[in-house]
């Protein structure tokens, strides 16, 4: 089950307010994960919904995941595996992996309907 077109326009129009703001840091990712593994799902900011999208972008096996089944799988990670999705993402970032969707999308469309990025 992917995300819900209108968590999609939210989703972009924060990454792009991120893009102004500046690069994500590892941290904010690894944060972002934590309340993923925890099921935090209702306290997720503008930018943490971002960092949501880069990983479905960058990570096949969490494309099509809703929240609850994407802490799962980062749950099965071990250590090394964590350390290297994290800078995956991070630099998927910051070369805009997270607005590539955008343009892509249009009205009432889901992730679902994206073309995977590596």
């Amino acid at each position: 089950m992917g995300p819900q077109a209108g968590e999609l326009v939210t989703v972009m129009a924060q990454a792009m307010n991120m893009q102004e703001a500046g690069p994500v840091t590892e941290m904010a990712i690894v944060d972002t994960f934590t309340k993923l593994i925890f099921g935090q799902e209702s306290q997720y900011s503008g930018s943490e919904l971002g960092i949501i999208h880069a990983f479905r972008m960058i990570d096949d096996n969490v494309t099509l995941d809703c929240h609850s089944d994407m802490g799962v799988y980062l749950r099965a990670l071990g250590v090394q595996e964590m350390i290297g999705l994290v800078s995956r993402v991070s630099y998927g970032m910051a070369k805009g992996v997270h607005l590539e969707g955008a343009q892509l999308l249009k009205a009432g469309e889901s992730i679902a309907g994206l073309g995977r990025h590596h």
